[in-house]
């Protein structure tokens, strides 16, 4: 498939355009199994809202194809736009496991080849274009990070070193590896905020007005705990895809544990976790903007 024709089919990419468009931002909800993924569907339907439902590796490892495939065909059987993606790809052999699938039939829209580890730009340049090409084939966009965040997220590295995007080597990046999602680092962190987060939007601001004109679309990571008002200042300044993990995961898991403790018969407990995470995604999809854009 070419670069054009992933462009214009791809469903993560017409997802991201129309949120762009629109000035909202698309919640990209982590999932870990089966109840999430329904509570993902259950938020996206009944807020009206598009959606992107994303694995870790980790996930997809232990899940393999037949997870994968459920995935697939919950979000092409929901009735908004809901696209599937892979976050935080580190290794070659989690690009390979993923790029192996979708050759077989089963294709995430979207993965993040994550090369951030890198020493330089010129590193991570170099380890993300090597995958593109073959993703791009199979009709898979590709996101990437360039700068590093601080911080750690389940079964991923964790890192003491953050840096900076610099947004004067962000359009040679993009250009370079053929990337459509740029993930950039500005203050932003995986993990607990220790500190106030002190986001740089003037960095944001550049590379939204450098991206937008070009066809490419921001994707912000490092949103545990992030107040209202700064989820909207990052949509106001170009971040479309909005990755969100711990304010679903943990109090679905804090209740099925609690009613499994309490003696609620478990489909019953399955089915009311799976609301419990669909409710916090509803208010940050009414929060991003997306609520009612489906």
């Amino acid at each position: 498939m070419s670069s054009t024709s992933t462009a214009t089919s791809n469903r993560t990419l017409q997802i991201l355009a129309a949120a762009r468009d629109g000035r909202y931002g698309v919640a990209a909800l982590t999932c870990y199994d089966a109840q999430s993924v329904i509570g993902a569907v259950r938020a996206a339907e009944r807020c009206r809202s598009p959606a992107i439902i994303q694995l870790f590796p980790v996930t997809l490892k232990y899940g393999g194809g037949p997870f994968l495939r459920f995935c697939l065909d919950a979000a092409r059987a929901a009735s908004v736009p809901i696209s599937v993606h892979l976050d935080h790809a580190t290794t070659d052999e989690d690009v390979d496991f993923a790029l192996t699938l979708a050759e077989q039939g089963i294709a995430f829209d979207s993965i993040m080849v994550d090369a951030s580890h890198a020493d330089t730009d010129e590193e991570n340049i170099a380890l993300t274009k090597v995958h593109v090409a073959r993703a791009t084939a199979a009709g898979v966009v590709v996101e990437a990070e360039l700068g590093r965040l601080e911080g750690g997220e389940a079964g991923l590295r964790v890192v003491t070193d953050a840096q900076l995007t610099n947004p004067e080597g962000a359009l040679t990046f993009l250009e370079s590896t053929g990337t459509k999602i740029l993930s950039p680092s500005v203050g932003n962190l995986h993990g607990i905020y220790l500190k106030p987060p002190a986001f740089r939007h003037d960095i944001l601001e550049t590379l939204r007005d450098m991206c937008e004109p070009r066809g490419y679309f921001l994707c912000l990571h490092g949103t545990d705990g992030l107040s209202d008002e700064l989820f909207k200042e990052c949509v106001k300044n170009g971040c479309t895809k909005i990755n969100l993990n711990s304010w679903m995961r943990d109090p679905s898991i804090e209740y099925l544990a609690k009613a499994v403790q309490d003696g609620v018969p478990l489909p019953d407990a399955y089915d009311r976790a799976s609301d419990v995470y669909a409710a916090v995604a509803e208010r940050l999809m009414t929060v991003l903007g997306s609520a009612g854009k489906a």
